[in-house]
This record gives structure tokens, C-alpha cells and sequence, in this order.
């Protein structure tokens, strides 16, 4: 049953990548009664301030993308902080979600949650068959947790919550921050400059040789909307583009797209992260879906935004 152009939708985290995406993909399907709240009017951390204004709102639908996120650099530096916010975030979301009777609620999810050494293409049951990958550890912790949460509720009281796992997402309104940032917007950020600034190369951490499966942000929108209109709750379904590329093979294409015309060079003493991260999407397209952006034409819009915004795009970054 589709949701109705006039239900209460609370868009929990409309700053964000995906988040800004959903938004600008509500307001043009039509729905109008949207409910959004800053993390300065809002701290999801506090669940007596999140059962407030649940109380207080009553939304019927819930899109849970707020997250704290990152690259590489970022977890290994604030594993606390990416395990403490995403728990709190999501938990609270969660419980004032069942609390105050909403009817469905989608939580977005990564495929970073899967185990390190994953059987590829990765499949919704290989979720919890292994260890995580240690770079990003708590952050992968905190996104099986929401997860299970969902389902347990599901479960346990018939919440209609639902999850959707998606592979790497990129595009225009991202993160280009070097210290906190993921690969594409990094290697965007570096290249650009290194072409302004006239230097002869760029260094791209690990090897080059771990592959990543990357899906563009209004695609990963598109998927939000599509599924929470169609799935009953209790699911865990991957969402991807269906194909990957290796680090090396993404470097060469984001230097084609900025037009740089330097050296390339790995630093195998860093860390490459997870070997591969493909998932396993047949489920998602027997249920009708499938990606439209191709990475080569997504590059190129996260590209010219970068370009046309370059100020903003890196002011305190």
C-alpha cells in the first residue's frame, strides 16, 4: 500500500547524503507533510527529548538516515563516538517509533556490517557468519545492532521496521573532508587540487586492489522511497548497483572525470579495509528494482558539484 501524500513523515537526519536525497525526493513525489528537526533542535542522542517530540508529533512514518558516518580515517580515529552516537540515534528513533504507534519505519543500513571475509556476492544471511572488518569495527557493530533491533521489534510487538542495506553511496552534497570523508569524495577532493595547485601526484591509501560496489545517493533515495511503499516490515534486503570496481580501477576513472593529468601512487602500508564488498541483490530485483546511475555518469555529477561549489565544499573541512 502506498503511503499517502498527506501521512506525517519524520525524516530523521535530512542534512545528510542520503538524507538531503530523500528529501528532495518526498517533496517531489508530492508529500508535503514532512516533519525535520537539526541536531541543534533535535539531539537524537537524548531519548527524553526524542520520546518528546514523538509525543509531541505523532509521525506515522519514520525514514531513519541519521547516523554519525565516515571513512577509514574517521573510524579508526573516533571508534567510541561512531559506536555511542549510531546506538543512541537509532535506538531511540526505534523505541519512541513502537512507543507512540508508527505505522512503518525504514532504517538505512550498510554493507559494512557484514563480515570481513564474506562470501561474495554477499547474501541478507551471511549477516553475523564472521568477524567484522577491524577498521571500521564499531561502526559495523552499531549498524547489525539497528538491524536486529528492527527485526526484534518486528518480531516481538509487529512493528512494521524495516531494513534496507546499501553499498557504498557517493554524490553531490557529500563530505569532502581528507580526515573524515569516504574514497570518492576523498579522491575528488585530492585530485581537483593536485590539478589546480599543478602537483605531479596524488597518494591514495592501501593497495588499490580491494574492490567496492558504490551506488549514487539518488538512486539509494529512490530505493528508500520505492521499498517503504512496498515492504511489510521484519525485512533485511540489500540494495546495490550490483557490480564493483576495485580502489585502483575508481582512482583511474575519478582521474578521467577531474582531468588530471599526474602520477597515481598506493601506499600499501595503510590499511585497504574490507578486500570486497559486493552485495548479493537478487532479492532486491525481484522486487522491482534496479539502479539507474552508472558510476562513470554518477562521477561526473559529484564532480561538476564539487567544482561549481568548491568553496563551500571544503569551508572547515
Amino acid at each position: 500500500m502506498s503511503i499517502s501524500p498527506f501521512a506525517k513523515i519524520y525524516l530523521a537526519g535530512h542534512r545528510g547524503l542520503v538524507g538531503s536525497a530523500l528529501l528532495n525526493k518526498l517533496q517531489e513525489a508530492g508529500y508535503r507533510n514532512l516533519f525535520l528537526r537539526t541536531s541543534k533542535e533535535l539531539d537524537l542522542r537524548r531519548q527524553a527529548d526524542v520520546e518528546a517530540f514523538f509525543e509531541r508529533e505523532k509521525p506515522e512514518y519514520v525514514l531513519l538516515s541519521a547516523a554519525k558516518v565516515g571513512g577509514i580515517m574517521a573510524n579508526i580515529a573516533a571508534p567510541a563516538a561512531f559506536f555511542y552516537d549510531n546506538l543512541l540515534i537509532q535506538g531511540n528513533i526505534m523505541h519512541a517509533a513502537y512507543k507512540y504507534g508508527v505505522k512503518k519505519l525504514l532504517f538505512v543500513s550498510s554493507s559494512c556490517a557484514y563480515p570481513r571475509l564474506c562470501p561474495q556476492p554477499m547474501k541478507e544471511e551471511y549477516l553475523l557468519d564472521g568477524k567484522p572488518e577491524p577498521t571500521n569495527e564499531t561502526y559495523a557493530l552499531a549498524k547489525i545492532c539497528g538491524m536486529k533491533m528492527a527485526e526484534a521489534y518486528y518480531q516481538q510487538y509487529g512493528c512494521a521496521f524495516l531494513s534496507l542495506v546499501f553499498p557504498n553511496i557517493y554524490g553531490e552534497g557529500d563530505s569532502f573532508s581528507l580526515t573524515s570523508s569516504h574514497v570518492i569524495s576523498a579522491l575528488i577532493r585530492k585530485m581537483y587540487e593536485a590539478k589546480i595547485n599543478g602537483l605531479p601526484a596524488v597518494e591514495i591509501w592501501g593497495t588499490g586492489s580491494a574492490r567496492r560496489e558504490f551506488l549514487y545517493v539518488d538512486d539509494a533515495a529512490d530505493a528508500c522511497l520505492y521499498f517503504m511503499n512496498r515492504l511489510s516490515g521484519g525485512e533485511i534486503l540489500n540494495v546495490g548497483a550490483g557490480n564493483d570496481v576495485s580502489i585502483k580501477e575508481l582512482a583511474e576513472l575519478i582521474k578521467s572525470v577531474v582531468g588530471y593529468e599526474g602520477s597515481l601512487f598506493f601506499s600499501p602500508d595503510k590499511p585497504d579495509g574490507m578486500p570486497q564488498k559486493l552485495l548479493e541483490v537478487s532479492r532486491m530485483r525481484e522486487s522491482g528494482w534496479s539502479s539507474k546511475v552508472k558510476l562513470e555518469d554518477g562521477l561526473q555529477k559529484t564532480f561538476h558539484w564539487f567544482a561549481n561549489n568548491y568553496h563551500a565544499a571544503v569551508k572547515d573541512r
